[in-house]
């Protein structure tokens, strides 16, 4: 298994303090603030941690509350809603320096029959007509700004294979729309809720990069401070996190300091698996927040 991988496995295996209560590791990265798919992804693994594993996440709502801090451990307190006969609630908190950083609701659900629809998948090139991770980081630490060059020159659990890469490298202003390849860069265990967990975390990467293409920006830019308000994110069919999943994403709208964006992911079968929004700030770095 990728260190990478190993490492994020271990970043999820939170440690059971009390009935209901969890602490989640930082991973040494570096970084001035904590990764909003991990804080995404614990929590959700905390809330799965108190239901039967009859039922799975089909949904998940959060809201970024302050920056964490990557220097000290998180703790997740949980607590039980409801307890239905098909659906299960829960609430989690997630607390640093005594103040809570996120919080989430989860619903869980028994495996049921029913109607079945989805958006058609979008006809782009497959994984294997794009460059690969070295490939991309060649080209990457060659032409981009020397943030986008650390970024990609760490080792990273999820590997990304964009479909364009222009908005990494220009100021041309572009369509709000992105695509996106990504899956675990290595297998991942047999478990469909550490599946939904490592999806959880994916689904924070470049999704708010998608309502800056209308500007000529990236979260990169050294003009803006961009920041993850909210998070949403809802499971629609099984999938495996360590297969490729095509992620497609838009932005609607942008104003008054916030973007707006929403995501699907497919399976290279065309199922629309997962389904994910966020609004996020996007101020000018003479602002303050």
């Amino acid at each position: 298994m990728s260190t990478a991988v190993e490492t994020l496995l271990e970043i999820l295996d939170l440690e059971t303090l009390e009935r209901n209560l969890f602490r989640g590791a930082n991973p040494k990265t570096g970084w001035q603030r904590v990764f909003g798919g991990r804080v995404i992804g614990q929590a959700l693994v905390a809330a799965s941690r108190t239901v039967g594993e009859e039922r799975t996440a089909h949904s998940m709502h959060g809201y970024f509350l302050r920056p964490g801090d990557p220097s000290v451990p998180i703790i997740y307190d949980v607590e039980r809603i409801r307890d239905g006969r098909s659906f299960t609630t829960r609430r989690v908190v997630a607390i640093q320096h005594g103040e809570a950083i996120f919080s989430m609701a989860a619903s869980f659900h028994v495996a049921e029959e029913g109607l079945d629809h989805q958006s058609e998948m979008p006809d782009v090139p497959q994984p294997e007509d794009l460059p690969g991770e070295e490939d991309l980081k060649d080209e990457i630490m060659k032409r981009a700004p020397e943030a986008v060059r650390l970024y990609f020159s760490r080792e990273r659990p999820v590997e990304l294979r964009p479909v364009d890469l222009r908005h990494y490298f220009t100021d041309e202003k572009l369509p709000p729309e992105q695509y996106v390849w990504v899956r675990a860069n290595d297998a991942l265990p047999n478990d469909k809720s550490i599946h939904r967990c490592v999806l959880a975390y994916a689904s924070d990467m470049t999704l708010l990069d998608t309502s800056l293409f209308s500007h000529g920006l990236s979260v990169f830019s050294d003009r803006i401070q961009p920041a993850s308000l909210d998070h949403a994110l809802w499971f629609h069919r099984p999938f495996r996190a360590d297969e490729w999943l095509l992620y497609a994403s838009d932005s609607p709208s942008a104003s008054g300091a916030r973007g707006f964006s929403r995501g699907k992911f497919f399976s290279r079968d065309g199922r629309l698996v997962a389904s994910a929004t966020q609004e996020g700030l996007i101020r000018e770095r003479t602002q303050r927040f």
